[in-house]
C-alpha cells in the first residue's frame, strides 16, 4: 500500500534496528484519512470471506480495525490489556509479551461478544515476533471461533512472526513489509 509506505518514509522514525516509531500517524496521533484507506484495503483483501467480527488488541490496533469493520459492516472487538470492574466474568484470557514495552500483559475478551459462530479477522498495527497474534489466536480458539486471516498494518519481515503464523497455516496480509531498519533507514521487502 503505497500511501502507507510513503507515510512511513516521511514520518516514521527508526529508533533501532528493531524498533520503528510511527506515533505521528498510527499509535499515538492517528491520521484518519490514512486509517480509512487502510480499512478499505483490508476489506478488499478479505472480501467474500464471511467475516462476522474483527478482533484486535488495545490500543494501537483499534483505529485500523474500526475502519476495516466499517468497510466490512461488522463489529470490532478489542482485547483489553487489563481487567476492569466491568470486565470480570466469563472471559477468554491469554498472555502477550510486548517487544517494545518489554512487558507481559494479560488480555481478555468477554465471552458474550465472541462465539463459535464467529468467523474472525484479526487486525493489528505491527507484526514482529507474532506474540500478539498468537495471543489473539488463543483467545479466539477458546471461543471456538474460526479465523479468516490476519491483517497487519506494518510487518517487520526480518523478525520471526510471519514465518510462525505461516507455519500454523494462517493467511497473513501485511500492508507494508519492512525488510530492514539498519543504518536508521526503512527498507521495504517488495522494493
Amino acid at each position: 500500500m503505497e500511501a502507507l509506505k510513503q507515510k512511513i518514509r516521511d514520518e516514521g522514525i527508526v529508533l533501532s534496528e528493531q524498533v520503528l516509531k510511527v506515533d505521528a500517524f498510527l499509535n499515538h496521533q492517528i491520521d484518519p484519512v490514512l486509517m480509512q484507506q487502510i480499512g478499505h484495503e483490508f476489506a478488499q483483501r478479505f472480501a467474500g470471506q464471511g467475516i462476522s467480527k474483527i478482533v484486535t488488541i488495545e490500543a494501537s490496533g483499534i483505529a485500523p480495525a474500526v475502519m476495516a469493520g466499517l468497510e466490512l459492516g461488522v463489529p470490532v472487538i478489542f482485547a483489553r490489556k487489563y481487567q476492569s470492574l466491568t470486565l470480570k466474568n466469563d472471559l477468554y484470557i491469554s498472555k502477550v509479551f510486548s517487544f517494545t514495552k518489554q512487558t507481559e500483559s494479560t488480555i481478555a475478551i468477554s465471552a458474550k461478544h465472541l462465539s463459535s459462530a464467529d468467523h474472525v479477522l484479526l487486525v493489528d498495527d505491527f507484526l514482529a515476533n507474532g506474540h500478539a497474534a498468537k495471543a489473539l489466536i488463543d483467545v479466539i480458539g477458546q471461543a471456538g471461533a474460526s479465523i479468516a486471516g490476519i491483517g497487519v498494518v506494518i510487518e517487520k519481515s526480518f523478525q520471526a512472526g510471519r514465518a510462525e503464523l505461516d507455519a500454523l497455516g494462517y493467511r497473513v496480509e501485511s500492508l507494508a513489509r519492512i525488510s530492514s531498519l539498519e543504518a536508521g533507514q526503512v527498507d521495504f521487502l517488495d522494493e
